[in-house]
Order: structure tokens, then sequence, then C-alpha cells
């Protein structure tokens, strides 16, 4: 699943080589998924994008909005998977869910693996769509300063009874993260993922949101995770600390061996020693 920094990565690299190409045709695939939302059909999408402009690419969270010039905004939001250019003259993956040839000859594909919404909106009502509409300040907006930061620690320890990992990865209170980069969030802030947000201190509070901004601008200058591929299928440089590729091998910080627990949906790795619970 793309998360903060991937949207980042593709963003500015659809923003260096896709701006200004024209449209020859959109389509929204070759492989039905039933979890890949379109709000257009076949014949809608290709009418509405054919002969446009490709504009400015926006990165919000782990949505990602082209703007189509004129009028239309392509939105990607909550995807994994790869979106791929292929010069002219390039082979085509056997499937995608949605392509733009363009009048050059090259063109855009991408393919989920797991879920995600590939929606064209005239511009202005991408701003009324769910998740979009009631997002949060992300970590990369100038927004999220620690008073931000702490003013969201004290709003949901009221609500109800939240931990580290909540925080971080459900219901998109800080959108742009999820399970994968929390895990070094935690271990760079010496967070257990079961710490109860509300007994976080000020010291705390300030190394856990110092540790998000680390690890989000760490990932995105390194291309993205090891794991995923950018805009030119090139694997991103950013390799975890926290992964299950350490789980049982000695903590990088004093050597005790890295534990795994299943919790709020998915494997956390930390260490016992450095992230006490």
């Amino acid at each position: 699943m793309f998360e903060l920094p991937e949207i980042a990565v593709l963003s500015r690299q659809i923003n260096q080589t896709l701006m200004g190409k024209v449209i020859q045709k959109g389509s929204l695939g070759n492989s039905p998924h039933k979890f890949v939302w379109y709000n257009r059909t076949q014949e809608e999408f290709d009418q509405l994008t054919r002969t446009k402009t490709i504009g400015e690419t926006r990165a919000r969270g782990r949505w990602m909005l082209i703007s189509i010039e004129p009028g239309y905004v392509l939105v990607f939001g909550e995807c994994g998977g790869k979106i791929l250019y292929h010069p002219a003259g390039s082979k085509l993956p056997a499937k995608y869910h949605l392509s733009l040839a363009f009048e050059d000859g090259s063109l855009l594909t991408l393919m989920t693996q797991m879920w995600g919404a590939m929606e064209l909106y005239e511009r202005g009502e991408e701003c009324k769509r769910q998740y979009i509409r009631d997002m949060r300040v992300t970590p990369s907006e100038p927004g999220f300063t620690f008073e931000y930061f702490s003013g969201l620690v004290d709003t949901f320890s009221k609500l109800e009874k939240r931990s580290v990992k909540g925080l971080l990865t459900q219901d998109q209170i800080i959108p742009g993260l999820g399970n994968a980069i929390a895990q070094d969030i935690q271990f760079r802030a010496r967070l257990h993922p079961r710490h109860p947000i509300d007994a976080l201190d000020q010291a705390q509070r300030r190394d856990l949101y110092e540790a998000i901004l680390q690890v989000a601008a760490d990932v995105t200058v390194k291309g993205g995770r090891y794991d995923e591929v950018d805009l030119y299928g090139n694997p991103g440089g950013y390799v975890r600390l926290m992964d299950k590729k350490a789980a049982g091998q000695p903590c990088p910080v004093c050597g005790v061996r890295i534990e795994t627990i299943q919790y709020l949906g998915g494997s956390c790795y930390f260490c016992p020693q450095c992230q006490k619970l």
C-alpha cells in the first residue's frame, strides 16, 4: 500500500515526466477488479480525457490528484501496486486497471494489488469525496506543527482509549501514515506500539512528533520503501529497521532480539528493551 512518502515521490516524478503531455486515449484497464472503485464508465473516461493535457499533480496523504486540463482531476487514493511510466515503444504490463496513452506514444499505467480509488472528477468536485473532504493536516504540510500534533493527542485521548499504533495507523488521524513506516516511527521514538497516548508525557510527545517528521522525510528522500517501486519501476532505497526481516534479529541499538506481536490488524515489530511498555 502506498503511504505518504511513495505518493510524494510518484507525484514529483509525474510532474517531471508527464506535465504537458496530451492524452490520446484513456482506458479503465484490461483486468476487472471488484475492489477498484471507478466513478466513470469506460466510454465516459475515454471521452472526458481524450485530447486533454496533464497538468500539475498534488500529493495529500495517501491520495494523488492529477490535473487533467482543462477542467478535470484524476484521483488515485488508498492504492497499492504500481503506477508506471512507459516510454514510446515499451512493452506494457499484461494486466492494468487504468491507462493513459499519450500522443507521443508513451503511456501511464496503474495496477493495484489490493484495492483503490481511480476516479475522474470535474475540478472542485474531488474535494467533496469522502476522505479527501475530511482530511486532516498531513505531516508534509506546514500546518503539521508540534502544537497541532499535541492537540490531536489531547483530542483523541479524551474520546477513547487509543495506543500509539492506533494514533499512527487508524482512521487516518494522521493522513498518509500506515503500518509499514509506523514501525520505524515507534522505534525511533522509543515507544511500544501499545503505549497509551493518554500516558505520553511532554518529552514523549515531542519524540513521537519528531520521529513522524524524520521517518517520513527519510523515506521520501530515499525514493520510497525498498519493497515499493517508483514511476520508472525502480525500487525505493529506504530499508525499514523494523519489519518482518528484523524479527528475531538483534536490535541495532541495544542488541536485544526484535519481537513480533499481532496488534490492531497487523504485525508489529519492536525492541522489548528500547520500546518498553
